[in-house]
């Protein structure tokens, strides 16, 4: 594994890690929360987003009109069974998520969901550094490369490593100060 191909999975892990915060829930209606939705749909589980049209008409409502009117109850089953904890009300047309304001609770819970996340990105970008130590140590023992040059790729792996999960801390902190002023 190359330095900079280590550090496009650890870019890649730092944007997962961002639609991970996305789909936490911090009192204001926002359409990601419905990211991980699938639904079934003639028999295969399809994004709820390729499916339907969700916007956000105000701060705490979320609208979902199913391009496919005769899939509205479908769709209406999906979020209720998803782990988004909103209960949609269907008026036969479109399905409305009520977002309620969010109890202190409510929010400390959230907030250790979302540490939750950034800790498996940690792991996640150690996995990744560890992996590439490993294909560094394999090319110094077949003396592909000498033991100084595996030793300044280790040190800019470690430099990589940090200023990734760095990244992470950041979009932690920035998603707990989201979660708690709301």
């Amino acid at each position: 594994m190359k330095l900079a191909e280590a550090e496009s999975t650890m870019q890649k892990t730092v944007e997962s890690t961002q639609r991970a915060f996305n789909t936490i829930r911090t009192g204001r209606a926002n359409a990601s929360l419905l990211d991980k939705v699938t639904v079934d749909y003639y028999g295969s589980p399809t994004p709820l987003k390729s499916l339907a049209n969700i916007s956000t008409p105000d701060a705490t409502t979320i609208l979902i009109q199913p391009y496919d009117k005769s899939s509205l109850n479908t769709v209406e089953k999906a979020i209720s069974l998803s782990d988004v904890g909103l209960t949609p009300s269907n008026d036969g047309s479109v399905i409305r998520l009520n977002i309620p304001p969010l109890t202190s609770d409510r929010r400390k819970e959230l907030v250790k969901i979302a540490a939750k996340y950034a800790e498996e990105g940690r792991v996640a970008i150690r996995n990744i550094r560890r992996d590439a130590i490993d294909a560094i140590r394999k090319q110094e023992k077949a003396s592909e490369i000498s033991e100084d040059e595996a030793k300044d790729q280790q040190d800019k792996l470690q430099k990589l490593t940090d200023k990734y999960t760095a990244k992470i801390s950041e979009l932690l902190a920035e998603k707990e100060k989201d979660i708690s002023t709301v």
